[in-house]
Protein backbone atom coordinates (compact mmCIF):
# COMPACT_ATOMS: atom_id res chain seq x y z
CA UNK A 1 0.00 0.00 0.00
CA UNK A 2 1.27 2.92 -0.52
CA UNK A 3 -0.22 6.30 1.28
CA UNK A 4 -0.11 9.47 -0.68
CA UNK A 5 0.68 13.19 0.85
CA UNK A 6 -2.73 15.06 0.39
CA UNK A 7 -2.26 18.20 2.26
CA UNK A 8 0.47 19.98 4.55
CA UNK A 9 -0.01 21.83 7.84
CA UNK A 10 1.21 25.27 8.29
CA UNK A 11 1.78 26.09 11.78
CA UNK A 12 2.96 28.33 14.02
CA UNK A 13 5.96 25.93 14.91
CA UNK A 14 8.96 25.22 12.60
CA UNK A 15 11.16 23.08 15.14
CA UNK A 16 9.51 20.41 17.23
CA UNK A 17 10.40 21.72 20.40
CA UNK A 18 7.60 23.22 22.28
CA UNK A 19 4.56 21.95 20.22
CA UNK A 20 2.22 19.98 22.84
CA UNK A 21 2.36 16.62 23.03
CA UNK A 22 -1.30 15.71 22.41
CA UNK A 23 -3.77 18.09 20.02
CA UNK A 24 -6.64 20.08 22.00
CA UNK A 25 -4.34 20.78 24.37
CA UNK A 26 -3.99 24.76 23.44
CA UNK A 27 -7.15 25.64 21.93
CA UNK A 28 -5.91 28.93 20.99
CA UNK A 29 -3.11 27.33 18.40
CA UNK A 30 -4.22 28.10 15.02
CA UNK A 31 -3.15 25.91 11.70
CA UNK A 32 -3.89 25.51 8.18
CA UNK A 33 -4.03 22.74 5.65
CA UNK A 34 -3.30 23.37 2.75
CA UNK A 35 -3.73 20.49 0.02
CA UNK A 36 -1.41 18.91 -2.44
CA UNK A 37 -2.51 20.15 -5.94
CA UNK A 38 -3.55 16.78 -7.30
CA UNK A 39 -6.17 16.96 -4.63
CA UNK A 40 -6.96 21.03 -5.01
CA UNK A 41 -10.60 20.49 -5.61
CA UNK A 42 -13.72 21.95 -4.07
CA UNK A 43 -15.54 18.59 -4.40
CA UNK A 44 -13.07 16.56 -1.83
CA UNK A 45 -14.21 19.25 1.06
CA UNK A 46 -18.04 18.80 0.20
CA UNK A 47 -20.09 18.64 3.23
CA UNK A 48 -17.07 19.08 5.57
CA UNK A 49 -18.46 22.34 6.90
CA UNK A 50 -21.30 20.85 8.95
CA UNK A 51 -19.00 18.72 11.34
CA UNK A 52 -17.25 20.71 14.23
CA UNK A 53 -13.85 18.89 14.23
CA UNK A 54 -11.64 16.37 12.27
CA UNK A 55 -9.28 13.65 12.26
CA UNK A 56 -6.20 14.57 10.94
CA UNK A 57 -3.61 11.11 10.22
CA UNK A 58 0.04 12.47 9.31
CA UNK A 59 3.39 11.50 9.61
CA UNK A 60 6.19 12.23 12.24
CA UNK A 61 8.71 13.91 9.52
CA UNK A 62 11.38 14.43 11.79
CA UNK A 63 11.01 11.46 13.52
CA UNK A 64 11.97 8.68 11.18
CA UNK A 65 14.17 5.74 11.98
CA UNK A 66 15.39 2.97 9.81
CA UNK A 67 14.61 0.68 12.80
CA UNK A 68 12.24 0.45 15.19
CA UNK A 69 12.22 -0.84 18.91
CA UNK A 70 9.46 -3.16 20.61
CA UNK A 71 9.45 -0.99 23.84
CA UNK A 72 10.14 2.80 24.31
CA UNK A 73 10.83 4.82 27.20
CA UNK A 74 7.69 7.16 26.85
CA UNK A 75 8.74 10.75 29.09
CA UNK A 76 5.86 11.08 30.95
CA UNK A 77 7.73 7.82 33.13
CA UNK A 78 10.71 9.48 33.61
CA UNK A 79 12.67 8.33 30.42
CA UNK A 80 13.44 5.27 32.81
CA UNK A 81 10.93 2.81 32.08
CA UNK A 82 10.26 0.79 29.47
CA UNK A 83 6.64 0.29 27.77
CA UNK A 84 5.49 -1.64 24.70
CA UNK A 85 5.37 0.98 21.80
CA UNK A 86 1.86 0.13 20.89
CA UNK A 87 1.27 1.41 24.44
CA UNK A 88 2.34 4.98 23.92
CA UNK A 89 1.78 7.55 21.02
CA UNK A 90 5.79 7.64 20.53
CA UNK A 91 7.23 8.62 17.02
CA UNK A 92 8.93 5.80 16.90
CA UNK A 93 7.18 3.34 15.98
CA UNK A 94 6.77 1.09 12.80
CA UNK A 95 4.92 3.15 11.05
CA UNK A 96 5.79 7.16 11.95
CA UNK A 97 2.02 7.72 11.75
CA UNK A 98 0.25 10.23 14.50
CA UNK A 99 -3.29 11.00 14.64
CA UNK A 100 -4.87 14.52 15.62
CA UNK A 101 -8.40 15.53 16.64
CA UNK A 102 -8.53 19.08 15.55
CA UNK A 103 -11.31 21.99 15.17
CA UNK A 104 -12.49 22.80 12.61
CA UNK A 105 -12.47 26.71 12.57
CA UNK A 106 -13.93 27.69 8.50
CA UNK A 107 -13.25 26.43 5.30
CA UNK A 108 -12.05 28.69 2.43
CA UNK A 109 -12.79 27.27 -1.40
CA UNK A 110 -11.62 29.53 -3.32
CA UNK A 111 -7.74 30.56 -2.84
CA UNK A 112 -4.79 31.14 -5.05
CA UNK A 113 -3.61 27.88 -3.50
CA UNK A 114 -6.87 26.07 -3.69
CA UNK A 115 -9.50 24.75 -0.76
CA UNK A 116 -7.76 25.55 2.50
CA UNK A 117 -8.98 24.70 6.44
CA UNK A 118 -8.28 27.10 8.86
CA UNK A 119 -7.83 24.37 12.07
CA UNK A 120 -7.26 24.85 16.02
CA UNK A 121 -6.07 22.84 18.60
CA UNK A 122 -3.26 20.96 16.09
CA UNK A 123 0.11 19.48 17.85
CA UNK A 124 1.63 19.44 13.92
CA UNK A 125 4.83 21.17 13.09
CA UNK A 126 5.16 23.69 10.23
CA UNK A 127 5.16 21.26 7.62
CA UNK A 128 3.91 17.86 8.42
CA UNK A 129 2.34 15.75 5.74
CA UNK A 130 -1.49 14.82 6.07
CA UNK A 131 -2.14 11.52 4.91
CA UNK A 132 -6.10 11.61 5.04
CA UNK A 133 -9.12 13.61 6.95
CA UNK A 134 -12.07 12.05 8.47
CA UNK A 135 -15.21 13.77 10.33
CA UNK A 136 -15.00 13.41 14.23
CA UNK A 137 -18.16 12.06 14.32
CA UNK A 138 -19.15 12.63 18.96
CA UNK A 139 -21.96 9.37 19.12
CA UNK A 140 -19.09 7.29 18.33
CA UNK A 141 -15.69 9.08 18.57
CA UNK A 142 -16.29 10.10 22.04
CA UNK A 143 -15.68 8.27 25.37
CA UNK A 144 -15.36 9.85 28.64
CA UNK A 145 -15.33 6.65 30.71
CA UNK A 146 -12.14 5.82 29.18
CA UNK A 147 -9.16 4.81 31.08
CA UNK A 148 -6.42 6.93 30.64
CA UNK A 149 -3.51 4.62 32.05
CA UNK A 150 -0.32 6.44 32.52
CA UNK A 151 -1.15 9.36 30.33
CA UNK A 152 -3.23 10.99 32.24
CA UNK A 153 -3.83 14.93 32.16
CA UNK A 154 -0.66 16.91 33.72
CA UNK A 155 -0.96 19.67 36.15
CA UNK A 156 -0.42 23.13 34.19
CA UNK A 157 2.65 25.40 34.66
CA UNK A 158 1.73 29.02 35.83
CA UNK A 159 3.10 31.34 33.04
CA UNK A 160 4.87 34.77 34.74
CA UNK A 161 5.11 36.86 31.21
CA UNK A 162 6.48 40.00 32.29
CA UNK A 163 4.24 43.06 29.90
CA UNK A 164 7.11 44.53 28.48
CA UNK A 165 8.01 40.65 26.77
CA UNK A 166 4.04 40.30 25.94
CA UNK A 167 4.24 43.13 23.78
CA UNK A 168 6.66 41.95 21.49
CA UNK A 169 3.91 38.72 20.50
CA UNK A 170 1.77 39.82 18.20
CA UNK A 171 -1.81 40.34 20.11
CA UNK A 172 -3.71 37.56 18.00
CA UNK A 173 -1.10 34.82 19.33
CA UNK A 174 -0.56 35.54 22.90
CA UNK A 175 -2.79 33.58 24.32
CA UNK A 176 -2.02 30.73 22.78
CA UNK A 177 1.40 31.18 23.12
CA UNK A 178 1.18 31.11 27.32
CA UNK A 179 -1.02 28.10 26.60
CA UNK A 180 1.68 26.75 25.00
CA UNK A 181 3.93 27.51 27.83
CA UNK A 182 1.93 26.01 30.61
CA UNK A 183 1.93 22.74 28.63
CA UNK A 184 5.41 22.58 30.01
CA UNK A 185 7.63 22.49 26.42
CA UNK A 186 9.93 20.76 28.59
CA UNK A 187 11.55 16.97 28.63
CA UNK A 188 9.49 15.53 31.42
CA UNK A 189 13.12 14.69 32.68
CA UNK A 190 14.49 17.75 32.85
CA UNK A 191 13.92 19.79 35.89
CA UNK A 192 16.79 22.07 36.53
CA UNK A 193 15.40 25.58 37.68
CA UNK A 194 18.40 27.15 36.63
CA UNK A 195 18.51 26.25 32.78
CA UNK A 196 17.40 28.35 30.25
CA UNK A 197 14.89 26.76 27.19
CA UNK A 198 14.07 28.45 24.14
CA UNK A 199 11.42 27.58 21.93
CA UNK A 200 10.65 28.77 18.16
CA UNK A 201 7.24 30.43 17.65
CA UNK A 202 5.57 32.12 15.18
CA UNK A 203 8.93 33.81 13.74
CA UNK A 204 9.86 34.53 17.45
CA UNK A 205 12.72 32.85 19.99
CA UNK A 206 10.87 32.74 23.13
CA UNK A 207 13.06 31.99 25.72
CA UNK A 208 12.04 30.87 29.53
CA UNK A 209 12.93 28.73 32.70
CA UNK A 210 10.52 26.78 34.93
CA UNK A 211 11.18 26.38 38.75
CA UNK A 212 8.55 24.16 41.08
CA UNK A 213 5.14 24.68 38.88
CA UNK A 214 6.07 28.23 37.52
CA UNK A 215 7.63 29.11 34.06
CA UNK A 216 9.05 32.78 33.67
CA UNK A 217 9.44 33.77 30.40
CA UNK A 218 12.99 35.82 30.08
CA UNK A 219 13.24 36.67 26.94
CA UNK A 220 11.48 37.22 23.28
CA UNK A 221 13.87 37.87 20.49
CA UNK A 222 12.87 37.98 16.53
CA UNK A 223 14.32 34.75 15.53
CA UNK A 224 17.28 35.73 13.17
CA UNK A 225 18.12 38.90 15.45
Amino acid sequence: MTLKVIAQMESEFPTKFGIPRQSGLVEGLRGTVVFEREFRNPDVLRGIESFSHLWLLWGFSEARRENWSATVRPPRLGGNERVGVFATRSPFRPNPLGLSCVKLERVELETARGPVLHVSGADLMDGTPIYDIKPYVPYADCRPAAAAGFASAPEALTVEFPQALLEKVRPERREALKGVLSCDPRPHYQADPQRIYGMEFAGLEVKFTVAGQTLTVVDVEEKGR
